[in-house]
C-alpha cells in the first residue's frame, strides 16, 4: 500500500530481507503468474531501470501495487523512489543466498 504524507510525497516502501523470509512465504510469492512475470521481467532488466508502470501485466494499478508489496515482503524486490517514479530491482543475489536455486527454477520455467 502506498501512503502519502501531508506534503504529497509517498512513504518509502518497507522491505523484508530474504534472510527473514520463511520458505512458505517465498513459495507463495512465486506461486502467482503475475508475480512470476514481474520477477522474470526484472531478471532481464538492469537494476533500477524499471518503473512500476513499465510492466506489461494484465492487472490494474491497485493490484500491481499489491503484487509488488508481496514481492517486497518475500525479499524478492527492492524499490526506491526517483522523483515521481518508483523503480525496482530484483534482489537475486540476496534471495539466492537464502534459497539457493529457487529463483533459477522460476526463471527458467515455462509458466
Amino acid at each position: 500500500m502506498v501512503q502519502r504524507t501531508g506534503s504529497g510525497h509517498r512513504a518509502a516502501p518497507e522491505h523484508t530481507h530474504p534472510d527473514d523470509v520463511p520458505v512458505q512465504a517465498a513459495l507463495a510469492a512465486l506461486a502467482d503468474p503475475v508475480r512470476i512475470a514481474l520477477v522474470k521481467e526484472l531478471a532481464s532488466s538492469a537494476d533500477w531501470s524499471r518503473s512500476c508502470g513499465s510492466f506489461d501485466v494484465p492487472v490494474g494499478k491497485a493490484a500491481l501495487s499489491h503484487h509488488f508489496a508481496v514481492l517486497r515482503g518475500a525479499g524478492l524486490v527492492e524499490q526506491r523512489d526517483e522523483g515521481p517514479r518508483r523503480v525496482n530491482r530484483l534482489r537475486k543475489e540476496e534471495f539466492d543466498a537464502r534459497f539457493p536455486g529457487l529463483l533459477d527454477l522460476v526463471l527458467r520455467g515455462d509458466g
